[in-house]
């Protein structure tokens, strides 16, 4: 199989990456000249196979809107764009009615994974016709991690319900990195009892409820920086977690701890800044490769 991928940022370089590893066809396109196959949008639609598959993989928003625009007038009908990037799920209505004018199919999918998607597999939530989904499965499966399809793959439903569960999926990874940052202030707080709060993360990596990945990357986090000295703790938050906070409001759904923490974040941009959330940006960076702001 033989795939087009726009966007190779930290997240779509490593996935052409595993991709090829896994004997699938890439042709990646990009506007930075360093580490794009073609050189323009035509340049990568001549080089595809018909059916023309594209994934898109760019920051949401106006870009991505911009992209498909572009990508369509390119294809044909019967060819496939997949929208990987972080898409509100509403976009997808927009874009998927947009190129069905033309004829072209459109599969959303949400992509868990970061950085360290390349090694591990990527999470990936779709939404789509089954009959597009089936023929892209080998796409799918190169991606996601070694082991029983539906641990990391799953078919959501139609168009629109792949971003839509990433959109929950990201609302619930704020709510589980501040539980981990603010016992991570609390255990560091109390030093005249505390001795070692990197080995106490650490040591809740095997056996303990609290376990998991988001742990595994605390604690290679405070083992690189233990008290967090060279970042400040300044947090952004790149949407998903107010739209679920949104979507909860609008389905009357009480979701108070992934409230909280989009606040948190809020607060982690005041001035005094707090030890919470340099955690909470050393999970960002560690997981996602987000940027963190370093202490001057």
């Amino acid at each position: 199989m033989h795939i087009g991928l726009i966007g190779l940022g930290k997240m779509g370089n490593n996935m052409r990456a595993r991709l090829r590893e896994h004997n699938i066809d890439v042709t990646g396109f990009d506007s930075n000249p360093d580490v794009t196959d073609v050189a323009t949008l035509a340049d990568l639609a001549k080089a595809l196979p018909s059916p023309r598959i594209v994934w898109v993989m760019v920051p949401s928003g106006e870009i991505t809107t911009a992209v498909i625009t572009e990508l369509a007038a390119e294809l044909d009908e019967g060819d496939i764009i997949i929208d990987g990037g972080n898409s509100r799920f509403t976009e997808d209505f927009k874009h998927a009615a947009q190129v069905a004018e033309r004829g072209i199919e459109y599969v959303d999918a949400g992509v868990s994974g970061g950085i360290w998607g390349l090694k591990n597999g990527y999470g990936l939530m779709v939404g789509g016709h089954k009959k597009n989904i089936d023929l892209l499965m080998p796409i799918f499966d190169a991606l996601r991690p070694e082991g029983p399809r539906d641990e990391g793959f799953v078919h959501v439903g139609e168009v629109g319900a792949g971003h839509y569960a990433k959109m929950v999926h990201n609302g619930i990874e704020y709510s589980l990195m501040q539980a981990y940052a603010e016992g991570y202030e609390l255990l560091d707080k109390r030093e005249d009892i505390i001795k070692d709060v990197t080995g106490t993360f650490k040591a809740w990596q095997r056996g303990t409820v609290v376990r998991s990945w988001l742990l595994e990357l605390l604690v290679r986090a405070l083992e690189e920086d233990p008290e967090f000295k060279d970042i400040e703790g300044y947090v952004e938050d790149s949407g998903e977690g107010r739209w679920t906070i949104e979507e909860a409001l609008a389905n009357a759904v009480p979701v108070p701890t992934i409230s909280a923490s989009i606040f948190a974040r809020f607060v982690s941009r005041q001035p005094e800044g707090s030890p919470a959330m340099k955690a909470v940006a050393a999970l960002r960076n560690q997981f996602g490769g987000h940027s963190v702001k370093a202490v001057d």
